[in-house]
């Protein structure tokens, strides 16, 4: 076969479940990777049938492609794009397609995006997201990059994507934006998905530790939880995990048993990274790395058990009552996690000039990726109702929502605190809440000091302009000396 609809380079798990998935919906596919003894074997193995065309080359590949070519590749972020995409570009013609769809930085594709587009091909950089299992069975897609080449891909992508809607008919997939756009929503995606986790996790330490709940109870409270509004593919899987026994030991669950040190991939960093650059307070993604920081300071905390002291005890109030505490306290959380994010997005689509459409975006994630919950809707609906909405919070339906949740949410940290039990994601989302909501700030003094030691300058809040003390002289003039002090 010569004229296949799609190429793919890379076959690891998410390249061969992605294969798989564009084939099963009747699609030819060529693919290639750079271990060719592992392009035998998925041949011999799940492709065994189908229309699928093993290459051994780059070349064997683009030939065995129809034009416009559309070549896909997931392989490591990274220098091996560059590489491939170098190999690519002199084989294929002016109109074809290359597709980068790992979880590259959004500054990479707005870079290979310019560059690809000089040789006169078209380029897409795309967030993947639902790990091994949306890969196969239709992940959240984002893509960005050349808006000619999203015709051209369009049909393909739309198909394998998952669908959402009341007869599950709409694709989570949809043309994000230029150049680096798409890969920028997925690294925003990816950052609500490291608050969310951490929320979550705290939510289980209080539950375990002031309660001592059990697997088996924390299995049915998050069960119920999941009915309801903070009803999500994590908080369903967390139910899950509760009830998967210890083989190893044979004595009660899994979970009780993995190391407490967290690995991360990096997105999460970059999202608080670029955070900082545009000026924006993303606050939980940024206590949700560095709660993953601390996490792999094992040996260290081990050290630190033995020497620092703290407070003891566990809740004596009513239990049923304080669950439905925390369940409040972490929905408050939640949406203060997404209200973040999607400031974070405005903030950048200003700065990168990326025309995005916010209550589509909010659809992308309603299946197929990480962070698919329930509420995604309300968000979607808030931004068609206003393209142009500051912040969530201000969204009548999160407004009722936080103020019906404000109390338990307060005290849920405040018996935290009393306990001595980390919660960094649950404590600065309150922080933020607070401070969001605060007609005036500390920052008066803040910027008093910055003038006093550093000649910065201040405004007033009674006349216009900007201004300048000499501090020191006013305080001599008005009569108080550093001898005084």
């Amino acid at each position: 076969m010569t004229n296949c609809d799609f190429g793919l380079i890379g076959l690891a798990v998410m390249g061969e479940n992605l294969a798989l998935n564009v084939e099963s919906r009747g699609y030819s596919v060529a693919v290639f990777n750079r271990t060719v003894e592992k392009v035998a074997s998925f041949i011999a193995g799940p492709a065994h049938g189908k229309e699928f065309v093993g290459c051994h080359t780059v070349e064997d590949l683009v030939k065995a492609l129809r034009r416009p070519r559309k070549v896909m590749m997931l392989v490591k972020a990274g220098p091996a794009v560059d590489a491939f995409i170098d190999k690519l570009i002199p084989l294929l013609e002016p109109g074809d397609v290359i597709i980068d769809g790992g979880n590259t930085h959004f500054a990479d594709t707005e870079r290979r995006t310019k560059f690809v587009e000089e040789q006169g091909l078209l380029y897409i950089g795309t967030g993947v997201s639902g790990g091994e299992e949306g890969a196969l069975k239709g992940p959240s897609l984002m893509p960005g990059g050349s808006p000619d080449a999203w015709p051209i891909v369009k049909e393909i992508f739309q198909a394998i994507s998952a669908k959402v809607g009341p007869n599950d008919d709409i694709p989570c997939c949809d043309w994000v934006g230029p150049r680096g756009a798409g890969h920028y929503v997925k690294m925003v995606h990816n950052g609500i998905e490291y608050g969310d986790m951490q929320l979550i996790c705290e939510a289980y330490f209080i539950l375990k530790h002031a309660l001592g709940l059990s697997n088996a109870e924390l299995y049915d409270v998050f069960a119920e939880w999941n009915t309801g509004e903070l009803q999500s593919y994590l908080i369903e899987i967390t139910r899950d995990i509760f009830s998967v026994p210890d083989k190893e030991s044979g004595e009660g669950e899994l979970v009780d048993y993995i190391l407490d040190t967290a690995g991360a991939k990096g997105t999460g960093k970059w999202m608080s990274q670029l955070a900082l650059d545009l000026g924006v307070p993303s606050t939980l993604v940024t206590e949700a790395v560095y709660a993953r920081s601390l996490s792999a300071k094992k040996e260290e905390r081990v050290r630190a058990s033995e020497v620092l002291r703290g407070p003891s005890g566990s809740y004596d109030g009513d239990r049923q009552e304080f669950i439905e505490q925390v369940r409040q306290a972490l929905y408050a959380s939640k949406i203060v996690s997404y209200a973040q994010g999607f400031v974070q997005l405005r903030e950048a689509a200003k700065q990168h000039d990326w025309p995005l459409d916010f209550g589509a975006c909010a659809l992308l994630w309603r299946g197929g990726c990480i962070i698919r919950a329930q509420f995604l809707d309300r968000i979607k609906e808030a931004f068609d109702e206003d393209p142009q909405l500051e912040n969530l919070l201000i969204c009548p339906y999160f407004t009722e929502a936080i103020h019906n949740a404000q109390d338990a949410w307060r005290s849920v940290v405040r018996e935290g605190v009393r306990l001595g039990l980390p919660m960094p994601a649950f404590t600065t989302a309150l922080a933020y809440y607070d401070g969001y909501r605060c007609e005036r700030l500390p920052a008066n003094l803040l910027q008093a000091q910055r003038d006093y030691f550093g000649a910065h300058t201040y405004r007033r809040t009674d006349q216009d302009g900007v201004y300048h003390t000499d501090w020191i002289r006013e305080r001599i003039v008005g009569g108080v000396s550093d001898g005084d002090l």
